[in-house]
């Protein structure tokens, strides 16, 4: 990190590795979609779905990213961004209204371990989005 920071270094590194963590969590969930098969979309599929809009994600996240790295944005970048993360997943996934409830990632998996475990990467997945989220915004805050 340059020394002109505007947070300390070893905050900087913690967000940074909070990103990191919550992309790989992001990451993974996306490659659970493809392994259940099911709320799939473009590129795997010719449908436009919700899956499609979350890998608009990723190029958002390497240009925040770079732009982080090189101080052009502050952490309320990421504030947002985990924010928005967390509702979007959270509210397709979860409560009255989800679109892909948890009965979906249980279903398709013939052991009922690697549904629970899909499922809990999700959850592990939220946590971090909603951590990353909340540790920006303190960061930002100050």
């Amino acid at each position: 990190m340059a020394e002109t920071a505007r947070y300390p270094v070893h905050q900087e590194k913690r967000l940074v590795i909070l990103i990191l963590l919550t992309t790989l969590f992001s990451i993974g969930h996306h490659v659970d979609h493809v392994i259940r098969g099911n709320h799939v979309g473009w590129p795997l599929i010719a449908q436009v779905t919700p899956f499609t809009y979350s890998l608009g994600f990723y190029p958002v996240i390497a240009l925040g990213l770079y732009l982080y790295l090189r101080g052009r944005t502050a952490p309320g970048f990421w504030a947002l961004l985990a924010g928005a993360g967390f509702l979007f997943v959270g509210l397709l996934h979860f409560g009255p209204l989800a679109l892909e409830p948890p009965a979906d990632i249980l279903r398709p998996y013939s052991s009922a371990a690697a549904g629970y475990a899909a499922l809990a990467w999700l959850v592990a997945f939220l946590i971090l989005l909603a951590s990353s989220s909340l540790y920006a915004f303190r960061l930002w805050r100050r």
